[in-house]
């Protein structure tokens, strides 16, 4: 069994794209999103979010 679903999936390449682009920014303070780290968890976040198959933190 799958531990994400596809909108998981969707969610964390988008930010992935985002933050090579330079343009993910992180919720609390606005900066720059740097880490590939930071990244995953944002898509995995906004998948959360939205009700994807996402397990809990």
């Amino acid at each position: 069994m799958t531990k994400f679903g596809p909108k998981a999936s969707e969610k964390v390449g988008k930010a992935m794209h985002e933050m090579k682009e330079g343009t993910l920014k992180s919720g609390s303070n606005g900066e720059k999103v740097t880490s590939k780290k930071q990244a995953v968890a944002i898509g995995l976040s906004e998948a959360r979010r939205e009700g994807g198959k996402v397990p809990k933190k």
